[in-house]
């Protein structure tokens, strides 16, 4: 069944000449307009500090997507030539009352009083943005119409902010006015995990402790930091990526079947879940994570410097660009089941994935057999970038006379039947925004439950203990594997891309 486009909405993007706003947005609006799920009563208002007016940003933005797309640049997209003659722009500083006054006339202008407002913006500045939202009478919804606010990660750098930060935000808006992103849950394969759990007998049926062994739960860079030394630093990788991507993934796989697929009733269950995650004591903590920092090496060929040495990184940093946490969900359905999360940069390849590993079956049968206790246990992998996808690992007999087992894997790959090559992953959140369906969003208890789960690392690694060493290129630090190899088990193997075709 065909979507049905978005009503008519104005976009107000803060942070319109960013980073984000020109690699992530534009193209998923453009793909937007493309399959007609946005129409010609869509526009885009943009704010920005840089001096300038609409022409200036829609020369920016044709110049940038004028390098995206090959022999098919997007800028020449029919999409794209439609789209940015509905482009306007306000040159201003967004914590001054004048931008908002601005905003207000052309909001007023608008043919529909719907209204979305993203904040494409550093953190620091989520809370008063809000705030002056409020105070200009720019998200009341009235005579029928919707003011939304999208927000950007990450959402608080511990659990008192984030408590902090939803209350100074709720002060203004409601809960279901608030979009918090989280562009993982955009792409085509997690908003599949929960399609192939419930929508499957043989899958879901043994989707518990009596059946599963572990979960691994992958998020690799091989980039390096490279010129964001000053944003990571005060960042990391635990808070840049766990109690947000990772704490998602976690929760899709985990969660309680929802009563229906309601955004609320799936957002209840996904709460719980995080909810349910073991909170470590100070003495437990050290036990079930380990963390490191690149050092100089060599990386896709080149030479990088150690992460101390990157340009706005402090000399004494003690910052992590690698984190692996064990962590239990205190569940009925996953009682006993580790859940081992890693993430890092400058790692062996690109490579997000779920890893569920299921228990060895009983060996009573083969015991007359080559077969022994090292056969691998069955899995399923679920891929969800670069190359998107599900596999599943068995093993099956292999031709002979004997009864020798060999292990084979059923694979899937998006790409081999779907064309999602153009796709960013924003395009689902976009839309669902629109509409004003928030399945795909966190809520405020889901943001704080994760907060929660972490404290005790950040208050742990606060004390002053140095991260591990690792090289570029590598799967992380030797702690790492220590961390899991304690319980009998190991990381699956980082998926290296393929050599390149000979022409």
């Amino acid at each position: 069944m065909k979507a049905a486009p978005a009503p008519p909405v104005t976009l107000v993007i803060f942070g319109v000449t960013g980073d984000l706003t020109r690699r992530l947005l534009i193209p998923s609006l453009v793909n937007l307009t493309s399959s007609g799920l946005v129409g010609d009563d869509f526009n885009i208002l943009g704010v920005g500090i840089e001096p300038g007016d609409d022409a200036m940003l829609v020369d920016r933005l044709d110049a940038f997507l004028s390098g995206l797309g090959g022999q098919n640049p997007v800028s020449a997209d029919p999409a794209w030539q439609r789209l940015k003659k509905r482009i306007a722009y306000i040159s201003g500083d967004f914590t001054k009352d004048d931008v908002f006054g601005e905003i207000s006339q052309r909001l007023g202008q608008a043919s529909s009083g719907n209204a979305a407002f993203y904040l494409a913006v550093p953190p620091q500045f989520f809370g008063p943005i809000v705030d002056k939202l409020g105070q200009h009478g720019l998200v009341s919804e009235e005579d029928g119409a919707f003011r939304r606010i999208a927000i950007e990660k990450p959402f608080g750098t511990n659990l008192a902010s984030a408590r902090a930060l939803n209350t100074q935000i709720l002060r203004t808006v409601s809960e279901k006015q608030v979009y918090r992103l989280d562009h993982f849950l955009g792409k085509e394969t997690v908003q599949n995990i929960m399609t192939a759990r419930f929508a499957n007998m043989m899958i879901e049926s043994l989707w518990n402790n009596n059946y599963i062994d572990h979960v691994q739960i992958t998020a690799a860079e091989i980039v390096d930091v490279g010129s964001r030394g000053k944003f990571y630093d005060a960042t990391g990788a635990l808070r840049d990526m766990v109690p947000n991507h990772l704490f998602q993934l976690l929760a899709m796989v985990a969660m309680e079947p929802p009563n229906s697929f309601d955004a609320e009733a799936i957002r209840n269950e996904k709460s719980k879940l995080l909810q349910a995650l073991r909170v470590y004591t100070a003495e437990e903590a050290p036990l079930h994570s380990a963390r490191g920092v690149y050092s100089a090496g060599t990386l896709n060929g080149k030479q990088v410097p150690a992460y101390k040495d990157t340009p706005d990184v402090a000399a004494n940093s003690m910052t992590e660009t690698f984190v692996a946490l064990k962590l239990y969900a205190d569940t009925w359905r996953w009682a006993g089941v580790p859940f081992y999360l890693r993430t890092g940069k400058a790692m062996t390849a690109r490579d997000t994935e779920i890893v569920v590993t299921f228990k060895q079956v009983p060996f009573a049968q083969f015991r007359k057999t080559d077969v022994t206790p090292d056969l691998p246990p069955n899995r399923l992998i679920i891929q969800v970038q670069p190359d998107e996808g599900l596999s599943m690992e068995i093993s099956i007999k292999s031709p002979g006379q004997s009864i020798d087992t060999l292990p084979i894997s059923m694979d899937f790959h998006y790409a081999d039947r779907f064309d999602i090559g153009k796709m960013t992953g924003y395009e689902s959140l976009l839309y669902e925004l629109f509409l004003g369906d928030q399945t795909l969003f966190q809520r405020a208890d889901g943001i704080e439950a994760g907060w929660a789960a972490v404290q005790p690392f950040l208050d742990l690694w606060a004390k002053g203990s140095p991260p591990d060493l690792y090289k570029p290129g590598s799967a992380g630090p030797q702690s790492a594997h220590e961390l899991i190899a304690r319980d009998g088990r190991e990381w699956r193997d980082l998926r290296v891309p393929p050599p390149p075709a000979k022409a």
